[in-house]
Order: C-alpha cells, then sequence, then structure tokens
C-alpha cells in the first residue's frame, strides 16, 4: 500500500471540478480554498434573553431605554446606569459591553422602567464579539474538504449558495466469473448470482465515487483486455474483483502489467482475507485486484480500495469507519505469518467472533464489525480488549 501511495503521489491526476448548490454538496469534496468575504458574526451578538447594559453599572438599579427587536439595528446607545431588552442572537446596542440575564434582574415597576441587577458582570459576558467566528479574509474550508453537513451551514451563512467541488471520481468495478449471472437471474448448477460490484457500488457511493458496474466478465483473456480497455477510457480508478491470483484462469496480473506504466506494484499481501490483492498504477490511475469472494472482497475494499478513492480526490477529511473498544468473549487464534481480520458480534461491550468462510457473505451480514489480529500474534485470549472497526 505504502508504494502504491508514493507511487501515485509521484503521478498526481487532479480532478476537474463542477458547480453545485451548497446545499446539495454534502460529501462533495472542495476544489479549491473557501476564504470569508466578511467577518463573522457580522454584528455584536447576545447569548441571553436579558438586557445590554454597561459590565461596570452591575449590580445595581438600571433605567430601561429601549428594546432591540430581532433582526433590527439597535436605535439606541447605551450609557452608564442604562439598559435595553434583547433576546438570544439579537443585536448589541452601542456603549453596551455586557448583557445581564432575565432570571438576574429584578424589576423594579410593571413597565418596568427601571431594574435591578443582583449580578456583577465582567466586559464581554454573554456577548458574542464581531469577527468572533471567523476574520474577513480568512480561509474558512481547504481544498480537498469532504463537505459535512456543518461546512454547509457555514458557507450558506456566507451566502455562497454555490461552492465548486471535484467531479466525482469515476470508478469502474469488473467483476469476473464463468459462474456468475445476473441478480435477476435465477441461477443453475455451479452458477451464483453477480453482488460482489453491485455491493462494492455502494461502497464506492459512500465514499465520493461515481461506480460504473461492468458486466461479468467470462474466464477468457480477451473479455480482460477489453474491459481493460474501456476502463482506462471512462473511470479515474478500475478495481477487478476475482481473477488476481495465480491460478489458470486468473488473468487480471497480466492484464494489468499491460494497461499503463509502471504497472503491478505490489500482488500478494500477508493478509487475510485476502492474500491475492494487487495493487497497480497504470498511466496515473490506479488499479485494484481484490478477491473474488464476498467476505474478501468486501474487507479489502474497505482497507485498501477506499483510502485510494479518497486519494484520488485528493481528500483531506476521508470517511473513516467508526470503531469501539470491546471485551473478546472467547479465545480466537491467527497465523503468527498473516494479519487477520475476523467478524465478530457485539453484544454491549461483549465481542464474539463469527465462525464463517470468505465466500459466505451472511457471515458479515451477522456481523456488528471486524476485529484484527496483526502479524505475529498467534491467539488472543477470552477477555482481551479489542478495537471493533464498526461495519
Amino acid at each position: 500500500m505504502s508504494k502504491l501511495r508514493a507511487a501515485m503521489d509521484a503521478a498526481p491526476r487532479p480532478l476537474p471540478y463542477e458547480s453545485v448548490p451548497t446545499d446539495g454538496a454534502r460529501d462533495r469534496v472542495l476544489a479549491a480554498d473557501i476564504v470569508s468575504p466578511v467577518a463573522m458574526p457580522e454584528f455584536r451578538r447576545s447569548t441571553v434573553d436579558g438586557y445590554a447594559v454597561k459590565a461596570a453599572s452591575t449590580p445595581g438599579v438600571l433605567r430601561v431605554t429601549g428594546e432591540v427587536r430581532m433582526g433590527e439595528a439597535a436605535p439606541l446607545v447605551i450609557k452608564a446606569g442604562e439598559a435595553a431588552l434583547v433576546h438570544t442572537g439579537g443585536n448589541v446596542p452601542d456603549g453596551a459591553d455586557a448583557v445581564v440575564m432575565l432570571e438576574q434582574t429584578q424589576p423594579l415597576d410593571p413597565a418596568p422602567a427601571k431594574i435591578q441587577t443582583v449580578a456583577r458582570l465582567a466586559a464581554g459576558e454573554n456577548v458574542i464579539q464581531a469577527g468572533e467566528d471567523v476574520a474577513a479574509g480568512e480561509a474558512v474550508a481547504r481544498a480537498g474538504t469532504r463537505l459535512r453537513e456543518q461546512e454547509i451551514a457555514g458557507l450558506l451563512s456566507l451566502g455562497m449558495t454555490r461552492v465548486n467541488v471535484l467531479r466525482r471520481p469515476r470508478v469502474a468495478l469488473i467483476a469476473s466469473g464463468d459462474e456468475l449471472v445476473a441478480p435477476d437471474r435465477p441461477t443453475g448448477p455451479g452458477q451464483v448470482r453477480n453482488t460482489n460490484a453491485p455491493m462494492l457500488a455502494a461502497l464506492v457511493r459512500r465514499h465520493g465515487g461515481a461506480p460504473i458496474v461492468f458486466d461479468p466478465l467470462p474466464d477468457q483473456r480477451a473479455a480482460f483486455s477489453a474491459a481493460a480497455e474501456r476502463a482506462m477510457t471512462e473511470a479515474d480508478m478500475v478495481i477487478f474483483i476475482a481473477g488476481s491470483s495465480v491460478g489458470a484462469r486468473d488473468f487480471v496480473p497480466d492484464t494489468v502489467a499491460a494497461m499503463g506504466a509502471p504497472g503491478v506494484i505490489a500482488h500478494g499481501i500477508a493478509f487475510r482475507p485476502g492474500k491475492p490483492t494487487l495493487f497497480a498504477l497504470a498511466d496515473g490511475k490506479p488499479v485494484l485486484g481484490l478477491p473474488g469472494n464476498p467476505i474478501s472482497a468486501l474487507v479489502t475494499a474497505i482497507l485498501f480500495a477506499m483510502p485510494v478513492l479518497g486519494w484520488v480526490q485528493g481528500v483531506r477529511n476521508p470517511v473513516q469507519p467508526g470503531q469501539r473498544r470491546a471485551t473478546l468473549a472467547a479465545e480466537v487464534k491467527s497465523p503468527r505469518d498473516l494479519e487477520q481480520w475476523l467478524p465478530v458480534r457485539l453484544a454491549g461491550d461483549t465481542a464474539t467472533v463469527i465462525n464463517t468462510k470468505s465466500n459466505l457473505i451472511f457471515g458479515l451480514v451477522r456481523a456488528d464489525g471486524m476485529i484484527c489480529l496483526p502479524i505475529g500474534v498467534e491467539r488472543l485470549e477470552a477477555g482481551s480488549t479489542v478495537d471493533v472497526l464498526l461495519l
């Protein structure tokens, strides 16, 4: 993975950008830095319902000179011994340097024309200063930021109703195998439905990509070559699913080697499930070969392919799977020379390993997450604390 990253860093391929409505830009990646044209907030605001005052006049009896209505400029100036009624988020009038909460005042007549404050305030108390959040000219979001709800709200508060974002990277998903049939087709003897490509398409969408799902390839070298040529024309990233091992029908390594320079960077990793995973770069486009068993395909896609997709987008804050700590319910073992990931079911803070095989997708359907046994760890005892990667 590190070799692939180094090769990609040496051959960057920036995506083109497009303008989209800001309120529909969740998970899109900024194409350029955003600089605030104004200070925010643009005026001093009260953080409470209360009275704008001079802090030096508290505690004491103050004369109420008026009210600052919401959405309006303050029509008055506060002098020593005076107060004006203000509301949460409203304008703090000139002359005032603090706001006393309603709960800390007592009216002295029905109007009230006067109030008694019972608290001593400090200058700035219960006031948001103009420019306290953002200064004019300050960069508020950097290129490569994946937009979240808070960035969208921030940009809209600046009046930016459209934003330039990178085009979603197109990811070719190419499953192969003579045994594959479409999910809406009945299966015959020895056949299985093609679910890997739609499964990874959903994952790609969640990570900001635009999947291009190819029809399953037959186990024929010419079919792989044709698919590779099409993928290099249409996609920014290519993922082969199955065909990357060393069997007679595994055409991915040779196909990828012919797709462009520098070609295959790593083939085979000390990892379970997913030992035959392949990493390559073809004329600046990342190409991965993932195992064909469903659990292997999904786990390797999450751990390896999605970080590569983040690189393609130049993303600064990639989507990260959640994690939580748990206690292992029973002992588990692992080959010493492999990094092994195992599906687990969570019950409270207890994780129970699900005994399944990499070609049985419902092993992951039943799972809440995965745990890792690193290289060199042969077993974890019952009661061990583990980090669970949430699915």
